[in-house]
This record gives C-alpha cells, structure tokens and sequence, in this order.
C-alpha cells in the first residue's frame, strides 16, 4: 500500500509515561535494535542506516525515539526523509516494540514526525507491505493518510 497525508490536520496524542527525542549517530546501534526485534522477516545494520545518513533527503530532526520515562527503555523508533525538490516527506520505518504495541505509541510517534516534518514538506507518504501481520495501514489511517493505492512488486526468477 501507499498513502498520503495532506498536513493540515496533525493528531496531538500526548503519553505521560513516554518520551520522544532526536535520536542521532550514537543511537544508531539503538534503532537497529528497535527495528530488528519488531520484524521477524527482514533485518538493518548500522552500516545500512550509516548510508541513509549521508543522503540527500536526510534530516536530522526526522530520526526519532520514543522511550519508557520510568526505565528509559527504547519503546519505538521512527525515520522519516525529506526530499527538498518535490516537497514530499517520507515516513520510512516506523516500529514499536511488540511489547508495548496497542498504547498509541505508534500514533504518537508518527504524529510527532508528521508535524516536525511538515514545515518543509506539502504532503507526506507512507508505504508498506499489505500482508504485514502488525496491519500498519490501520495505524497510518488513524493519524490521517488517504489513498488506495496498492503496489505489485514482481521478482524475476
């Protein structure tokens, strides 16, 4: 699926026992971390991350994580790009720990990029796999995105 947000209407969803912050190079071993143990079928490294660093769509600001403020324990994180040329931003990896899904820390953490985003952007996308068992598409629904799109990746063999 793919869809889109227009950034007029950004959720406010605020989590006492939670805290977002700018997570930069030294968390990156945190983010791998985040994102591995959230998909059984696929996995990042840090040189993988390293890489999307040094893009041009790169922005600071639009790395995130959400962590528990009792333990201090990373609950989340979130990545997003911007491209300057079409003003698009991008929502590229989003999990939340199996363990703490279903307390709207997902919400808040794409809610959170959409508005840090949405000063350089005019519109924002998210892209996933339909068949994802975590359905995303629901999460993004909820935060505002629209569309039908679907996309068929087809693999020669």
């Amino acid at each position: 699926f793919r869809l889109r947000h227009d950034l007029q209407r950004i959720g406010q969803t605020r989590l006492p026992d939670f805290r977002i912050e700018t997570a930069g190079p030294a968390q990156l071993d945190t983010i791998v971390s985040v994102i591995n143990r959230s998909y059984t079928d696929l996995a990042v490294s840090a040189s993988q991350l390293e890489g999307y660093m040094r893009t041009p769509v790169y922005v600071p600001e639009l790395w995130l994580l959400v962590r528990e403020r009792a333990t201090g324990i990373c609950t989340a994180c979130g990545i997003a790009e911007l491209d300057q040329e079409t003003a698009e931003l991008t929502l590229e990896w989003i999990q939340v720990l199996p363990g703490y899904r279903g307390r709207k820390i997902g919400q808040t953490l794409v809610n959170a990029l959409l508005d840090r985003g949405r000063a350089g952007a005019a519109f924002a996308t998210v892209s996933g796999k339909m068949d994802d068992p975590t359905h995303p598409e629901a999460l993004y629904r909820k935060c505002g995105f629209v569309g039908q799109d679907v996309w068929h990746v087809l693999r020669k063999k």
